[in-house]
């Protein structure tokens, strides 16, 4: 009777469909990662009057967070394959939780710039710690739902600008910066009592656990797999690349949207508020809608990786459609269009974070989506540049807007060239000896070449590029670092090149 009872118990404990509370807490860190990225472009009016800070001197506390932010994702990755998604994820939230809570105590520019500068420290572990742990925890038919989901927490996150500033006005920004690093350390709490891997947690119903290992890997043979190993697969090259040509797009959404409303439209800050709602739920949608339709193709015979490309092609389509927006006459009719190109994007990313989990195994998908993530933040960088210089050059948005549209086809057909018709799953265990390679060095020292050449091209033109983009000092510095990092990938590639013998696998790093 006492067996009885116990085992009737311990199937109580089990949480029917725990893989989607676990996607509500990656959910709710990557909004709370938003609220604290935010944070300061909301109370900036009120810290420039208080602070003292001009404009040049805002673009450089900015940079400090993109540059730690893009240079950090290729170790964050890495942590997070060596200690686990739960321990790395933790680190991440403790440092940015506690770099947020830092700027209350900030007096000075060189002072909030130290503190961005460890935020993206922090940050950096987010996105490759969630893509990790729905590759432990969604069979690979619902990857891309579960990416979708917790990918629209970077929208909500962002339109809670309005209440940050509410609190920075009614109880001092001080406070403000002080709740918002709490928030982190709330969600930690929960974290650290709720995360465990599917193999260790103790509410997983068996049903569920074998639906999860249905389609996962089996056990790996190595805890680490070697940089140069990794770097030799065209997959690899395919996420990377993929998130270099896309992601500068959001960055342009997220950065000159409230510009354009203002400047091009002659809207109120009200109306534009109105505008962005619209756009960003809109974003949202789209997240959720494209991490839900490759599971719809599956369900209808398509290959897993047939519906993933198939769909990424789809949104990517929609893309161009952000250039009707600027030539609309009604402001309205534009929010549509840019709606409905945020959406499309957000849907794209849903995709384009899975194909690191289709391709490679749940130990290797944290380094490769940190590499990716500094590929990422390498064209965001270069999109500051951009995007100030044609503003002050041809004095409207148009091309801009054009561009924004055009990057996702472009990426997508570097994808398919380098995947081909279907992205295989990587057995890296086969694949970790490795002679040299002469072409990855070739191409490596091309990198080289092109970044140290773009980086000399800036400093060269350090006045002339002050002068088109209005003295925007981040602009340029943004620059010289997206070429600086350039480099970097291209050291990484010849890195990649050397030869890879089977005994040093699980010792290189």
């Amino acid at each position: 009777m006492t067996q009885a009872v116990s085992i009737a118990a311990k199937a109580a404990s089990k949480i029917r469909g725990l893989r989607w509370y676990i996607c509500a807490l990656l959910f709710f860190v990557t909004f709370i990662n938003y609220v604290d990225r935010v944070s300061l472009g909301a109370m900036a009016p009120l810290l420039k009057t208080a602070i003292g800070w001009d404009d040049a001197e805002f673009g450089w506390i900015n940079f400090a967070f993109q540059l730690s932010y893009a240079a950090m994702f290729p170790f964050a990755g890495r942590l997070l394959d060596r200690v686990g998604v739960r321990n790395g994820l933790a680190i991440g939230v403790l440092v940015w939780s506690l770099a947020a809570m830092a700027h209350s105590f900030a007096t000075t520019v060189l002072g909030f710039a130290l503190a961005r500068f460890l935020l993206g420290l922090g940050e950096a572990t987010n996105f490759p710690a969630c893509v990790k742990a729905v590759a432990e925890w969604f069979p690979r038919r619902q990857r891309s739902l579960a990416t979708g989901i917790f990918n629209t927490g970077t929208n909500f996150g962002a339109m809670l600008q309005g209440a940050i500033m509410w609190l920075a006005v009614s109880r001092g920004w001080q406070a403000a910066f002080i709740a918002i690093g709490l928030l982190g350390f709330v969600w930690l709490a929960v974290w650290m009592k709720a995360y465990r891997s599917p193999e260790e947690h103790p509410r997983l119903s068996t049903e569920e656990a074998g639906l999860i290992r249905s389609d996962q890997e089996p056990p790996a043979k190595a805890l680490n797999v070697p940089w140069q190993s990794l770097l030799r697969y065209r997959e690899a090259w395919a996420f990377c690349i993929g998130k270099m040509f896309t992601d500068p797009v959001w960055w342009f959404y997220l950065t000159w949207l409230p510009s354009y409303l203002q400047r091009e439209r002659g809207v109120t800050l009200a109306s534009a508020a109105g505008a962005l709602l619209v756009i960003y739920l809109a974003a949202d949608l789209g997240s959720i809608f494209g991490g839900w339709l490759p599971g719809f193709f599956i369900r209808r015979g398509w290959s897993g990786t047939r519906a993933r490309l198939v769909t990424m092609a789809l949104f990517a389509a929609g893309l161009p459609i952000s250039a009707l927006g600027v030539m609309a006459e009604n402001l309205w009719t534009a929010v549509a269009f840019i709606s409905v190109a945020t959406s499309c994007h957000q849907a794209w990313s849903a995709n384009m974070f899975t194909v690191a989990s289709d391709a490679f195994p749940n130990r290797a998908v944290g380094s490769i989506v940190g590499f990716g993530g500094m590929c990422g933040g390498i064209g965001g960088m270069l999109m500051l540049l951009v995007a100030g210089g044609m503003l002050q050059w041809l004095g409207n948005f148009r091309l801009l807007f054009v561009f924004a549209g055009v990057m996702h086809p472009l990426a997508w057909i570097v994808i398919r060239a380098l995947v081909g018709r279907n992205i295989r799953q990587i057995d890296l265990d086969r694949g970790l000896r490795t002679a040299r390679s002469p072409e990855l060095f070739a191409m490596g020292l091309g990198l080289v070449a092109v970044g140290a050449a773009l980086a000399a091209l800036v400093f060269a033109n350090w006045s002339y590029i002050l002068s088109v983009t209005k003295g925007s000092v981040a602009a340029a510095a943004g620059g010289a670092a997206a070429a600086s990092l350039l480099a970097l990938m291209g050291l990484a590639l010849v890195y990649a090149s050397r030869e890879v013998r089977l005994g040093a696998a699980a010792s290189a790093a």
